[in-house]
């Protein structure tokens, strides 16, 4: 026991540190009253709730959401009479994924150290929850997008509905997933990891479930017995609370439709080493069958970055031989680049593009896969600059996984 206490207490120091230099980040208007706002707290009788709290943004992370849930995690650890977390999205999303359009402005502003805050402060947390020390249940009912999966998929339990909606679609706003999701997609089953980072494609709960990045589904009108019983718990040992899931899990299957069903294709096809072979052998089947889902497929990766496409690939197929923290680390110097407009500018062009202008015609530069050199995609994986910090993760304290 006081070899855990000293662990608990210096974890608990390590993350203050980290705390006071990622609130630094948080905009200047930001007061205490909108941090503890975004994410809200209900006390259970050996759990805590954590809520996110913006649904008119379908609960889109930001640096004070980042920050917070850090800071309540942080505590929660420490805190001897909390045997385990539960978190979950107010209104129809759990979460979408990164606040985008707050990104796309600061970038135009000239604002890279708070957008650089942003990604350190959500990289730093994602780290935290897959390392932490109490069972953590995330309640995924309704839109799981890019961040949202980050923030939820290195946890204990994962909790799909008839209401999830999973994805992936940075590449199709010029940038790649990211916050852990190279590590996570790659150790799905064949291909398939390739395939949801590269087209974007959504899974149903049940495909989820399917597939590994959901422990549980049940529909939509069990989540009020089954958040009661949770509450009610009072425990912090994972197999009471899996058991607890189990009790209200439903049975449930891939649609015909599914992606899931054609993993031999999906296989074939995105097994191949570089993006224009995946492209030509997804081509080559669509023109073969006419199949819906190939058609469908071929039109997503054509309307992604070119760009985008190669270094995603090159992300998920890094990320298969990486440790968690390895990838972490990676996606965030990825990600720097990404939104420095050295190497490209798409990742502003896709947010004005797909959400703030909504024309849906991004113009991608370079606009062909052709004209997408090895240098360019090299540039996102080289080191930082000396002047540049890499994210700093206490794997000291905290050993992350394989």
């Amino acid at each position: 026991m006081q070899s855990l206490k000293r662990l608990v207490t210096s974890r608990r120091r390590d993350s203050l540190i980290r705390l006071k230099r990622n609130l630094s980040s948080l905009p200047i208007n930001s007061s205490a009253g909108d941090l503890q706002n975004q994410v809200l707290v209900e006390g259970k009788a050996s759990s805590r709730v954590a809520i996110l709290n913006r649904p008119s943004s379908l609960n889109a992370l930001n640096t004070n959401i980042g920050a917070r849930v850090h800071e309540l995690y942080s505590s929660w650890e420490d805190d001897p009479n909390i045997g385990f977390v539960v978190m979950k999205g107010s209104g129809r999303a759990f979460c979408a994924g990164g606040d985008i359009v707050a990104l796309y402005h600061l970038i135009n502003e000239g604002k890279i150290e708070k957008c650089k805050g942003f990604f350190r402060t959500l990289y730093s947390f994602i780290y935290h929850l897959g390392t932490y020390l109490k069972p953590h249940v995330s309640i995924l009912n309704g839109i799981t997008m890019g961040g949202g999966a980050g923030i939820s998929i290195p946890g204990t339990f994962r909790l799909a509905t008839d209401r999830t909606v999973f994805a992936t679609p940075e590449t199709q706003i010029g940038f790649h997933p990211d916050a852990g999701a190279s590590f996570h997609l790659s150790r799905l089953p064949g291909h398939l990891g390739e395939y949801l980072g590269l087209t974007g494609a959504k899974l149903s709960g049940a495909e989820m479930v399917s597939c590994g990045l959901a422990t549980h589904y049940s529909n939509t009108d069990k989540l009020p017995l089954i958040e009661e019983e949770l509450g009610n718990l009072v425990t912090d040992d994972p197999s009471v609370i899996e058991s607890c899931l189990e009790k209200y899990s439903d049975a449930v299957y891939p649609e015909k439709i599914s992606a899931l069903h054609r993993i031999e294709v999906l296989n074939k096809c995105f097994g191949h080493d570089t993006v224009g072979e995946i492209i030509d052998a997804v081509e080559s089947e669509a023109s073969a069958t006419n199949d819906a889902w190939c058609n469908s497929t071929l039109k997503k990766l054509k309307e992604a970055s070119p760009l985008s496409l190669k270094v995603s690939l090159r992300s998920v197929r890094e990320g298969r031989f990486q440790t968690f923290d390895q990838c972490l680390v990676r996606e965030y110097r990825m990600s720097l680049q990404g939104i420095s407009k050295r190497i490209s500018n798409d990742f502003c062009e896709g947010v004005r593009a797909r959400v703030v202008h909504k024309d849906s015609a991004p113009k991608w530069e370079p606009p062909s896969l052709e004209k997408v050199s090895d240098d360019m995609v090299d540039q996102y994986f080289a080191p930082l600059s000396e002047s540049e910090p890499n994210l700093e993760l206490p794997t000291k304290q905290r050993e992350a996984f394989n």
